[in-house]
């Protein structure tokens, strides 16, 4: 006759047991999503339960039926949960920082938005980010980036007003980015389906970045030579008029 012990063993954790596992994994587990797929190991039902207790003592958002964020505390208070991480849970397409989210992210200002910015080129935004701002419609071509590149897009058409920096460091901060050839190769394919300004104003940075020549090409072959583009601050590049700036 088996004891007690053994017949639970055989059929996994007791609930009690579930819960606290539950709540120690998602305690170690700093700021992330949490659904039921992410303990297979544990009995469904406890774990529902675990995490529903959780959201109801503070230690988890629940976000929608079955997905809780776990927040960390910041000098800001609770952290808010990654549009990545929340894509990648509730959204079939890319989710990337816009305005001043993406100002911030890339260190052109201290400020937090009030309501974070993202952009998708999905229709519509998830629900999972009900609380954000979600420019819809961005460019298909906007599937192949991260989020780092997609935010340089953004600020781009934001013609770097966004940014807290003097115009010339605005400029020197750009460029470090932009001056990567693998990354100005990245941004000048995603580039070619952006509004005509945001081509501009990367081939004005591309050259005074010494870019490659052909790339540079790529940009200039797209505009129309009679247009012009008011690039904001960024009017002060070197090369500014030669890529149509007003």
């Amino acid at each position: 006759m088996s004891s007690p012990a053994n017949t639970r063993r055989g059929r996994g954790p007791s609930a009690s047991s579930a819960a606290a596992e539950v709540r120690r994994r998602v305690q170690n587990g700093g700021d992330r999503h949490w659904q039921l797929r992410d303990f297979p190991d544990l009995s469904a039902a406890a774990t529902a339960h675990a995490l529903s207790r959780l959201a109801s003592d503070g230690e988890l958002q629940r976000v929608r039926k079955g997905l809780y964020w776990r927040p960390k505390m910041t000098a800001l208070g609770p952290s808010l949960p990654s549009a990545t991480q929340a894509l990648a849970q509730t959204f079939a397409a890319p989710l990337h920082p816009a305005g001043l989210t993406a100002a911030s992210a890339l260190g052109f200002t201290t400020q937090n938005p009030g309501r974070p910015e993202f952009s998708t080129p999905a229709a519509a935004g998830p629900g999972a980010l009900s609380g954000a701002t979600i420019h819809t419609r961005r460019p298909h071509a906007r599937h192949g980036l991260d989020n780092q590149d997609a935010a340089l897009l953004e600020i781009l058409r934001d013609r770097a007003t966004t940014s807290d920096l003097p115009t010339e460091e605005t400029i020197d901060r750009l460029l470090e980015f932009v001056g990567r050839p693998a990354t100005f190769r990245r941004l000048t394919d995603a580039a070619l389906s952006e509004p005509p300004r945001v081509r501009a104003m990367l081939g004005a940075l591309g050259q005074q970045a010494g870019m490659p020549k052909a790339q540079l090409a790529r940009l200039r072959d797209s505009l129309n030579p009679i247009s012009r583009f008011d690039f904001g601050p960024l009017a002060a590049l070197n090369h500014a008029r030669e890529w149509q700036a007003k």
